[in-house]
């Protein structure tokens, strides 16, 4: 019994001609050309605007046969690139000739089967870029959404493995002419590519990010808010959208961690010193800093990975910023539009320090408490504040946003709201705020407010670090630096080193101070003040053990010398007969006659009769001799010949002058010794600075929290100042100027509130009726109701009930005193 012959379909068919490519060329060639016959009649159709209701465009058999066979052919191609090299190029001959007339599955399956072809890389898609950007703008969301797809996914998979620089300016260069098109929905799909390029990170270069900041001068309305919106909405898209930053390496990962830096000292004790409830204490303190710390370091790296925004890339930024303020100053958009076109100059100005003077009296006409988007309004003007406009230029908008916003007379929100900006203007420039100004607004420090004495103290504790003269001093506290200046207009901080090398210097410097500490801890226990300077003055200038030893061994002969004169001085006091030669010396001293002619002698026989023991004290006048001219006279006029009082005194002022010389020279000498010798430092000696600042960012958490109170390190922890690039790129929060205000509840909202709150109780009930319906079995007094007992045991607890009963009744007759009420 022979079988049916097998029906042939397009996927059977397709399966076979990959297995037998050569076997099925006759039946390609029949399904090419009918596909061509159909192709034909819908170009037609498209060319005379044919509408009729029996046209071949309304069945929609043909268009399902004419889509299947596109499909086929395009599945097949590459097994007969002879037969069908015609066959790409007739695609898009149809798309572009009649893709509006064509009906909605037949364009999109189309589009599919040229897809297909650019995925296997028989057609390039520079020359099929401005199709698919033309397709989407198109009727068809289901077309729009896969041109869209294909366009990003394939820009990306070819920059995926490396740049090609040279391939992607030309299809740059098809997408920034479309762009500048008056055409205004080809320029908004071509803007929405280039925007998610960007942001995806593909092209991610000044080319794309001027073109995106060109777009903010387009003539369509809707194309100007489309970038102005993406300029301001981009630092808010979180980047796990990216399929490309899922990919990181454990590396990374690593490295995003933060890390908390504690002292072992502060963590022993909060487990092992003190009683229970202070360890408690402790540990609870201990936990707030980690919790901060951590804190800190994830800020600071969010900093550091979203500082970035298209505006960043803008090659003339100056004029960017004054044709888009000239656009805002002539438009006649709504209030929403201005806003946006206002912050993004805003935020150009802030970013790239651009000087924009027009731009402050602009502000100043809408600074008013009740105007709309007010704190929006406020957070531009802070950030159009930099240190290089000229305080002179701003001051009008200053004192119009305190005397708004601050004063007696206006709203709780709008003081808070006005410090919190007074705040961040002086943050940014700090010579706008006079001392009478500043002690006026730190008074509210003691409103009952929460939100406007949060606001206030914060005022003053900026100033505590940028100027605390400008501060009453009983508002000044213990400030770091009281000398602290803000810097002069146009007054630049010139870096002559490494940021944080003064760090690797002080641990160092400590290394060294400890390592020979021990060696002369006995030399400076057993010394005076005066040989424990010599000793550091040996220890800076590099004086080797020998030299110490020899340093050590002076001061004992000193002290051994110091002590024989105090005993011989003692003994000339105390005996009652004088030598002749101390009497004549006695009155040398009295008579200046005398003097002249003791000092003639003693010159003369000083080189005779000089003692031994003061030679450690005429090396060193020989050493203040090269160093100053005081010294050198000095040095003459201690050279005595016998012990006396006055000469000692003499002798003693000369080491002190002179241990001076050699302390001003020892310093000196450190500094040059802390200087780096060859000025390069290692990758260890990096790693070592981001250690210190580190441990520096954990000793200031850890003052801030009292747990170095008392600690010598709590002198030496400052509170970090924002330089003014990290200003410059902070992005400021409206949301941020009204913090802890409270806002007023509306009746939904408190009914929400209530009802929130009720979820987890359940309904009132009164408390009998909770008794009543226990599950929990019968009460033992419940239980001696229902037990049956004896008749005897029921009499004598009667018997019981009736005694008890008649005790009470007679206690109480016996205690009341007097008639009754209703006796009378």
């Amino acid at each position: 019994m022979n079988s049916a012959p097998e029906k042939l379909t397009l996927p059977l068919l397709q399966s076979k001609m990959k297995c037998d490519p050569e076997g099925y060329e006759c039946e390609l060639v029949l399904l090419y050309n009918q596909f061509k016959s159909s192709m034909e009649l819908f170009k037609q159709q498209a060319s005379i605007h044919f509408t009729s209701v029996g046209g071949i465009g309304s069945n929609p058999s043909v268009a399902k046969d004419l889509s299947d066979r596109a499909m086929f052919l395009a599945h097949v191609t590459h097994l007969y690139p002879k037969h069908l090299i015609e066959f790409p190029k007739q695609l898009v001959d149809l798309l572009n000739s009649s893709s509006k007339s064509l009906p909605s599955g037949l364009c999109c399956h189309i589009a599919q089967a040229l897809i297909l072809l650019i995925n296997r890389k028989m057609v390039d898609i520079q020359e099929n870029l401005a199709l698919f950007v033309e397709l989407q703008t198109l009727g068809d969301r289901t077309l729009r959404k896969l041109a869209f797809s294909h366009v990003i996914h394939s820009i990306k998979r070819m920059n995926q493995k490396h740049k090609n620089e040279a391939k992607n300016r030309a299809l740059q260069k098809i997408l920034f002419v479309l762009l500048q098109q008056e055409d205004e929905v080809k320029a908004k799909r071509s803007l929405i590519t280039l925007c998610e390029l960007h942001r995806r990170k593909v092209w991610f270069d000044e080319r794309s990010a001027n073109a995106i900041c060109t777009a903010c001068f387009h003539s369509s309305p809707r194309i100007m808010i489309a970038a102005l919106s993406f300029l301001l909405d981009y630092e808010k898209i979180e980047d796990g959208e990216d399929d490309s930053d899922e990919e990181s390496g454990e590396d990374d990962v690593a490295s995003q961690t933060p890390q908390v830096i504690l002292s072992k000292e502060l963590v022993y004790k909060a487990h092992n010193k003190g009683t229970s409830a202070s360890k408690k204490k402790k540990k609870a303190k201990l936990e707030r800093v980690r919790h901060s710390i951590k804190r800190q370091q994830r800020m600071s790296s969010e900093r550091s990975n979203s500082s970035y925004s298209p505006l960043n890339h803008l090659i003339d930024a100056q004029g960017f910023a004054e044709k888009l303020f000239s656009r805002l100053c002539a438009c006649n958009e709504r209030f929403e539009v201005k806003m946006m076109m206002l912050k993004v100059i805003a935020r150009a100005v802030g970013l790239h320090r651009l000087i924009l003077l027009n731009f402050y009296p602009f502000l100043q006409k809408y600074v008013q408490p009740h105007q709309r988007d007010i704190t929006d309004l406020l957070a531009a003007a802070v950030q159009a504040c930099h240190d290089m406009v000229p305080p002179d230029a701003v001051e009008p908008l200053f004192k119009q946003i305190v005397n708004q916003f601050v004063h007696d007379r206006s709203r709780t929100e709008a003081i808070a709201v006005g410090l919190n900006v007074v705040r961040e203007i002086c943050m940014q420039m700090p010579l706008l705020m006079t001392e009478d100004l500043l002690q006026d607004l730190a008074l509210y420090k003691k409103s009952h407010e929460k939100a406007i004495s949060i606001a206030a103290r914060s005022l003053i504790g900026l100033f505590r670090e940028y100027c605390p003269s400008l501060l009453a001093k009983k508002d000044r506290g213990r400030p770091i630096d009281p000398k602290a200046r803000p810097k002069a207009y146009g007054e630049v901080a010139v870096a002559s080193n490494i940021p944080g090398i003064e760090l690797l210097r002080e641990a160092d410097g400590d290394n060294s101070d400890d390592n020979d500490g021990d060696e002369n801890s006995e030399a400076v226990a057993s010394g005076s003040a005066d040989d424990l300077d010599q000793v550091v003055d040996s220890i800076a200038s590099g004086s080797e053990d020998g030299d110490l030893n020899q340093v050590v061994d002076s001061s004992d002969a000193d002290d051994n010398r110091m002590s024989s004169d105090e005993e011989e001085l003692t003994d000339a006091d105390s005996a009652p007969e004088v030598d002749s030669d101390e009497g004549t010396d006695d009155e040398d001293v009295n008579d200046s006659s005398g003097m002249e002619s003791g000092e003639d002698e003693e010159l003369e026989d000083s080189s005779e009769e000089q003692d031994t023991e003061y030679k450690s004290v005429a090396m060193s006048d020989e050493i203040v001799e090269t160093g100053s001219l005081e010294a050198t006279t000095s040095s003459q006029d201690s050279k005595p010949k016998k012990r006396k009082h006055s000469d000692f005194d003499q002798q003693l002022v000369t080491a002190d002058s002179s241990l001076r010389v050699l302390k001003r020279l020892a310093s000196t000498a450190v500094e040059k010794s802390s200087e780096p010798t060859d000025g390069i430092l290692s990758n260890e000696d990096f790693q070592r600075i981001k250690d210190l600042k580190a441990k520096k960012d954990a000793k200031s958490a850890l003052t801030q929290h009292g747990l170095l109170r008392n600690s010598s390190d709590a002198k030496r922890t400052a509170s970090k100042v924002p330089n003014t690039d990290e200003l410059s790129k902070k992005r400021v929060d409206p949301a941020k100027l009204e913090v802890h205000i409270r806002r007023r509840v509306t009746k939904e909202e408190k009914l929400a509130l209530v009802k929130a709150g009720r979820e987890d109780r359940g309904k009132y009930q009164a408390r009998a009726a909770v008794k009543q319906k226990k599950t929990g079995g019968l009460s033992n007094r419940q239980k001696e109701h229902k037990k049956a007992m004896p008749l005897a045991a029921k009499r004598s607890k009667v018997a019981k009930f009736r005694l008890d009963k008649k005790k009470k009744n007679q206690r109480s007759g016996k205690q009341f005193t007097g008639k009754k009420a209703w006796k009378q």
